[in-house]
């Protein structure tokens, strides 16, 4: 299967500032990509990439005062299979996980383990241990919470999104990260492309997702509590603790988003579809830092 995909993404600034983007594929999907642009910027300005703690593929612009555009166009290949499931995967003991999995035990920006381990426990603790157990924390997050873009909010926390009861995707992933830490079982924060691939299309317009992976077994595996099924077509873009790790645009000064366009689509279903489905619009300033 062959997955169109891209963004095209316009910020205005007060004065010459300094950016960075964490908006490549990730190097785990690049052999899959079979053609794809140069990230485009206008105007045009020199920019470097380079590789953060996570793995992920960060680049660095300096934007100039006024508006500033970058357009990215891609097709990728998919195996097309949906998540994986593995109803077997059993928990690893603390003392056995690798030690690049241990830091996704602990408490980050958005993910207070301090505040939710006594929940976490008191609804989960009697669920058998692995798979089971973190979809029950995925039932508990997709049911807890209610989904709006309006309901956007940069600063809010798990625990604030456990007592609100809603918000938008990075709110149901940072929620059931952190239930997963204080079980002791890792989990990390994944954002990236996510189709309406295999579901009835959404007539709003798209934007990046986020989601979460738990480590089970020796190996992560995809856990989604915003559409608690298995989804077709996920291309990651970046990984880390919360979304503090992976900002789509970390800028260096103030700016304004005027405009969010992102597009993913199975092309062979759409071979005369434009790349920019997307509109105007502000709700991807969620994602943005």
């Amino acid at each position: 299967m062959l997955i169109r995909l891209g963004y095209e993404i316009a910020i205005d600034c007060q004065q010459k500032t300094p950016i960075i983007s964490l908006l490549e594929i990730h190097k785990d999907r690049q052999p899959d990509i079979q053609r794809q642009t140069r990230v485009l910027t206008s105007p045009t300005v020199p920019s470097t990439t380079y590789e953060d703690r996570y793995g992920n593929t960060c680049r660095r612009f300096t934007a100039p005062p006024g508006s500033f555009r970058i357009l990215y166009d891609a097709v990728i290949e998919d195996s097309g299979l949906p998540d994986e499931v593995n109803t077997l995967a059993k928990e690893v003991p603390v003392e056995d996980l690798p030690p690049d999995a241990l830091g996704y035990l602990l408490g980050s920006r958005y993910c207070e383990t301090d505040h939710l381990s006594g929940l976490a426990w008191n609804l989960f603790g009697s669920v058998s241990p692995g798979w089971a157990r973190v979809q029950a924390v995925t039932d508990y997050v997709h049911n807890r919470l209610s989904f709006g873009y309006g309901y956007a909010r940069s600063t809010r926390t798990a625990a604030q999104a456990h007592d609100e009861q809603v918000g938008v995707c990075r709110d149901f992933a940072h929620l059931a990260i952190t239930l997963c830490r204080c079980l002791n079982i890792p989990a990390r924060y994944v954002n990236g492309y996510l189709g309406d691939i295999g579901v009835p299309e959404d007539p709003a317009p798209m934007d990046f997702s986020a989601w979460f992976e738990a480590y089970l077994d020796g190996k992560w595996y995809t856990f989604d509590a915003r559409h608690n099924v298995p989804r077709m077509g996920r291309v990651v873009v970046a990984r880390g603790r919360d979304a503090t790790d992976v900002p789509l645009l970390h800028s260096f000064g103030p700016h304004r988003l005027d405009l969010f366009k992102v597009w993913t689509y199975e092309q062979e279903n759409h071979p005369a579809k434009p790349p920019h489905r997307g509109i105007d619009r502000t709700i991807g300033a969620h994602m943005l830092a």
